[in-house]
């Protein structure tokens, strides 16, 4: 029963996260609340060991409908990877928690901006190109790459708005860019929780099977419907993450 129920979830949360980001959402509370006695590394770690492979195979369903911009994209991951691996290290040296009371406000500043700015993400527009592209992409993957090796929760969604706000795509294209990033700071998380032996590896291949498949229904939806559906999505994910993070941070 524990494996259907966690596969079920993985499979929801290979969906949204194929749209937009926040898949953690669904599946991290799923497997708390399946597995209440377990240590919070092993699953987050399981977590990681499925969700990689419904990010992996999104970005390939992406190349094959968007035109990828590769040369900006692989710095963009490598620099993502590094942040990630820097941000886990500093989290052993600082405690987070100040940072996660902001969280909650941070996210409500990016919702309420989003919904004012309703052209925002709606036309494909970049604005830069050649190396000024991959420095910038570069400098994205960076930062949110450390955040999520530092904190983690609504990583998508923050590469989604970054690629929005500062690269000037429409939701469509940043949710494909997006992915390939997202799986470099997935994939760093994942080494470092495999090798202190915090991954269920048991769950991880009915887990990740299913998270693939919400994945591949997920990346049709946003491909076939397009940025403004995509943007409706991210508004409802980070209005989930506002709920979330804020009752973890200041009512649990």
């Amino acid at each position: 029963m524990e494996l259907l129920i966690v596969s079920l979830a993985s499979l929801l949360a290979g969906l949204i996260d194929a749209i937009v980001g926040g898949g953690g959402l669904i599946l991290l509370p799923a497997l708390f609340a399946t597995f209440p006695g377990a240590a919070p590394a092993t699953l987050f770690g399981t977590n990681k060991s499925a969700s990689i492979w419904g990010t992996a195979f999104a970005t390939v369903q992406y190349s094959r409908k968007v035109v990828m911009p590769w040369r900006s994209l692989l710095p963009a991951a490598g620099a993502g990877l590094l942040g990630s691996l820097a941000g886990a290290w500093v989290v052993t040296q600082v405690d987070p928690t100040l940072f996660r009371k902001a969280l909650p406000l941070l996210l409500a500043v990016l919702l309420v901006y989003t919904v004012a700015k309703k052209d925002l993400g709606r036309s494909h527009a970049p604005r830069f190109v050649g190396a000024q592209e991959a420095w910038m992409a570069a400098g994205i993957g960076l930062v949110i790459g450390f955040y999520d090796g530092f904190f983690g929760p609504g990583t998508g969604s923050f590469l989604v708005f970054a690629y929005v706000r500062l690269m000037g795509y429409d939701f469509l294209n940043a949710s494909a860019s997006a992915k390939l990033i997202n799986v470099a700071t997935n994939f760093s998380a994942l080494v470092l929780f495999a090798i202190q032996g915090h991954v269920w590896w048991h769950l991880a291949l009915a887990m990740a099977v299913s998270n693939v498949v919400g994945s591949l229904i997920g990346t049709r939806l946003a491909l076939k419907h397009g940025s403004g559906f995509v943007r409706y999505v991210f508004i409802l994910v980070v209005l989930a993450l506002i709920c979330k993070t804020a009752y973890d941070t200041w009512l649990r």
